[in-house]
């Protein structure tokens, strides 16, 4: 199956651009996550990372559960 795929890809002009446009917005997007983390606010991380591990941000759906379970 591949054979015939990479006949197919063969007779298209131009299509060794794809590659590197596909590399190009990977390492982009890369690059942007790692800004994005590196920007982000010490006390917000330390936050996000304790979620989780405490009780204190149990959602609505999980709070009534828990009323279900102590009743």
């Amino acid at each position: 199956m591949l054979k015939y795929i990479k006949q197919y890809a063969e007779s298209i002009t131009g299509i060794s651009i794809y590659p590197l446009i596909s590399l190009m917005i990977f390492f982009l997007f890369f690059v942007a996550v790692l800004y994005f983390v590196k920007k982000m606010d010490k006390n917000k991380v330390e936050e996000i990372s304790h979620l989780p591990l405490e009780d204190r941000y149990m959602g609505e759906e999980d709070n009534r559960i828990q009323n279900i379970k102590h009743a």
